[in-house]
């Protein structure tokens, strides 16, 4: 199938796959799509890491700007082994024939993002992926918005407003995830941008200090008090201040966090979770009118402790997206199976308002079997 034979009135079916920067596994799902307004949102699911891989990536994620110059040819074939594997059970799952599947859309597993030095890597192959899976396989989605100055992220707001279409608005959707994103909507108003931590900060703690890999429900943070002075402390980071769009790294708040050692566990993840609260509510300041209603997508909505405090914070609906009836656990995934469509039409993928790129950036790069 060529690019010029994908007219915007034909539907296609793709496959999305993405592990993102909390790297606890691959999320796959399918969308039919004609990469405009036209979106049928298809099953998915989560394949973990196998284990070691796992440890691996989080051990390089320690100095991740190695990234820059260490060509990490053998994790790369290790992360997309994992991804193929993932894509090959889901088909295999849903009853599906790589004969029927369109694209494949594989953002791979970010390990560095740096947009100030115009440098972004996710590790993925998407011509051995390709051969494998006999299936066109777009990947690279985020490097042309990097190269051309843009922040290379958040890169699901254009798949958010074809989902949003018909919902009252201005409307705010809230990724929480390893890190916290917002989109918000209205009309044609599209302004995205990272707010700061989400589960990271938290899950790494916990790790360290209550051996469990996250706060489960947000019940260790519910049982703490929050030091709300470390909280202010925390809030004057000079990024909350930047106007949108914006971006981060994992890793971003990890060193300045460290001011919470010495914390009891329990103490220590309320201080994280208010502060995690605190930077989301920090978003209504770049955006230019206040959200009706907040949906939540991410690991993080299933975090009541964070939901209510936000809730509480803003005084509007605060829910998870499947109050909606989008699925939370897959949005991500279908998001570049939409986007490898829209890749393959040459359209953008990113705006100025969403990642700061000088205008509408097309993007990807297409690897055929």
């Amino acid at each position: 199938m060529t690019s010029a034979d994908m007219t915007p009135a034909k539907m296609l079916s793709a496959i999305g796959a993405i592990s993102g920067t909390s790297m606890d596994g691959i999320d796959v799902s399918i969308v039919r799509t004609d990469g405009h307004g036209c979106v049928e949102p298809g099953p998915g699911a989560t394949y973990a890491y196998a284990a070691p891989l796992r440890a691996r990536l989080l051990d390089f994620i320690r100095d991740p700007a190695r990234a820059e110059t260490d060509p990490l040819d053998a994790l790369e074939a290790e992360v997309t082994a994992a991804h193929v594997g993932a894509i090959e059970t889901f088909l295999r799952d849903h009853t599906l024939s790589a004969a029927n599947v369109d694209l494949v859309g594989m953002h791979g597993q970010t390990v560095w993002h740096n947009p100030g030095k115009r440098f972004t890597r996710q590790l993925v192959r998407g011509d051995v992926a390709a051969t494998r899976l006999g299936i066109d396989t777009v990947t690279r989605f985020r490097d042309a918005d990097v190269a051309a100055g843009g922040q290379g992220a958040p890169f699901a707001p254009l798949y958010h407003r074809a989902l949003a279409a018909q919902l009252p608005q201005p409307v705010m959707v809230l990724n929480w995830g390893g890190v916290g994103n917002v989109t918000y909507i209205d009309g044609e108003t599209v302004i995205a941008f990272d707010t700061g931590p989400a589960s990271a900060l938290i899950d790494d703690w916990v790790a360290r200090h209550c051996a469990v890999a996250y706060d489960e429900g947000g019940r260790i943070a519910a049982s703490g008090t929050p030091d709300t002075g470390i909280v202010a402390t925390m809030m004057r980071n000079p990024y909350f201040a930047l106007p949108a769009p914006k971006s981060l790294d994992r890793q971003e708040f990890h060193a300045r966090a460290k001011i919470v050692e010495g914390m009891s566990p329990a103490n220590g993840a309320a201080t994280l979770a208010a502060f995690t609260i605190q930077a989301t509510v920090a978003a209504l300041d770049h955006v230019p009118s206040r959200p009706k209603r907040w949906l939540v997508t991410g690991g993080g909505r299933l975090n009541s402790h964070l939901m209510t405090g936000l809730a509480a914070r803003l005084g509007v609906p605060v829910e998870p997206v499947e109050a909606v009836g989008w699925q939370g656990d897959h949005i991500e995934a279908q998001c570049f199976g939409y986007l490898a469509v829209r890749s393959v039409l040459g359209l953008p993928l990113s705006l100025p308002t969403t990642t700061g790129v000088p205008r509408p950036m097309p993007g990807g790069a297409q690897f055929k079997p």
